[in-house]
């Protein structure tokens, strides 16, 4: 079968890989300049790591390199996926610098793309019997439609996504704002407030952090990344020793959770610098938990970095000839350069309204069987779309079961 893939992150190659195998006929169609998805070189922002230790974080068949840290750079990941294509005779299938302008279903027989070279602007047409999805929710980045922001960019200042800021130099010297309190907005916080004049972290809620190396001995990976561990945290159904710790050990389980709110903030020195966040240390437990930028609370402590909490711009503006912000907390403060770490659009831009339609609800949500098959638009699959700690192995498991379903192996649920 002739099968497209748009994205070549880890659920592209992956998909990519196993469909060869299962002897498709593959092509994949990548935007950027190389493969790795949130991981190329045109995303990378100053300072990205993996939250993930090596060990959790790699391709079943294709180990991460012995020489690798525990917490591996961007770059070393993007390496990693490269060596991924390389060794799986990956890259005859794929086409770099390729943007997939439209995807369009051709009855029930398959699909047209419509791509475009975007170092040439040249367009083209491909056919496929079956089409992959796999940009990604983490493909289109969301920045707060500022009043003012036109004003703001005339007086020089810049406005960008944390994935639109590569190159540090930017920020030296200059009056910088980050906006949010995520992994991204304090990994490049840290590495901003090493060259900027001055650096503020806008947070409008703080997060509970947890340190990667528990009083800089233990691998937080054995506390938080074990049954126990995922156990203290309620899950839809709780069933075995989770059900018994949320219920007769729920006493049990409170101390344990405690102890570690207590080891964090202790460790991290919150209570010091004013950046304990509000609730109980169980908001950690999201779809990953957030691992702390050690070096950022230490720029805190020198006084080089400031967290503002509780705080949002609420415009930004041009004084005396220079862009500023104003602040929720009433200050107006010199900005040249404002990056936001405030989250993604989860949207296929080269689907038509109509078909978007189709495949979300009311809210914009995507109705996906398993978060991966959609129930009312054929010959589609999606694959890394769901939100997991374990995101390869999950693009893994979601290749498999797409190659499952083309085999007509997988009996799907009535619609």
């Amino acid at each position: 079968m002739k099968i497209a893939i748009i994205g070549a992150g880890f659920a592209g190659l992956s998909s990519a890989k196993v469909l060869k195998q299962f002897g498709h006929d593959v092509q994949v169609f990548e935007k950027a300049a190389d493969v790795g998805g949130v991981w190329s070189a045109s995303r990378r922002y100053p300072g990205l790591r993996t939250q993930n230790n090596k060990d959790t974080y790699f391709l079943s068949d294709f180990p991460m390199p012995a020489s690798y840290p525990e917490w591996p750079s961007g770059q070393q990941i993007q390496e990693y996926l490269a060596s991924y294509a390389r060794h799986f005779d990956l890259d005859p299938l794929v086409h770099l610098e390729t943007e997939v302008l439209s995807a369009e279903p051709v009855g029930n027989s398959g699909w047209t793309l419509t791509v475009r070279n975007v170092r040439s602007g040249q367009t083209t047409e491909h056919s496929a019997e079956h089409l992959v999805v796999a940009n990604g929710i983490f493909s289109e980045p969301f920045i707060p439609p500022y009043e003012g922001a036109q004003e703001f960019r005339a007086a020089g200042g810049r406005l960008c996504a944390t994935s639109d800021f590569n190159n540090l130099e930017e920020a030296r010297g200059k009056h910088v704002l980050v906006v949010g309190y995520g992994k991204s907005s304090c990994d490049v916080a840290a590495a901003v407030g090493e060259v900027a004049a001055s650096n503020i972290v806008v947070a409008r809620e703080l997060l509970w952090k947890m340190p990667r190396k528990i009083m800089n001995v233990l691998n937080f990976k054995y506390l938080m990344l074990t049954r126990l561990g995922e156990g203290l945290f309620k899950y839809i159904e709780p069933k075995g020793f989770e059900k018994f710790l949320h219920g007769l050990g729920k006493a049990l389980r409170n101390n344990m959770v405690s102890s570690l709110q207590s080891v964090a903030t202790k460790q991290l020195k919150l209570k010091q610098l004013g950046l304990v966040p509000p609730g109980s240390f169980e908001r950690i437990a999201r779809s990953t938990v957030s691992l702390a930028t050690d070096e950022l609370y230490q720029q805190v402590k020198e006084g080089r970095t400031e967290i503002a909490r509780e705080c949002e711009i609420t415009r930004l503006l041009e004084r005396n000839g220079r862009p500023a912000a104003q602040l929720s907390d009433g200050r107006t403060v010199d900005a040249d350069l404002v990056i936001c770490g405030t989250g993604f659009r989860q949207t296929v831009p080269f689907f038509s309204d109509k078909l978007q339609k189709q495949l979300t609800d009311e809210r914009g949500n995507f109705l996906l069987y398993h978060q991966i098959h959609p129930m009312y638009v054929q010959r589609l699959s999606f694959c890394g779309y769901n939100s997991s700690f374990f995101s390869p192995l999950s693009a893994e498991i979601a290749a498999l079961w797409i190659a499952t379903l083309l085999m007509g192996e997988l009996k799907l649920p009535p619609k």
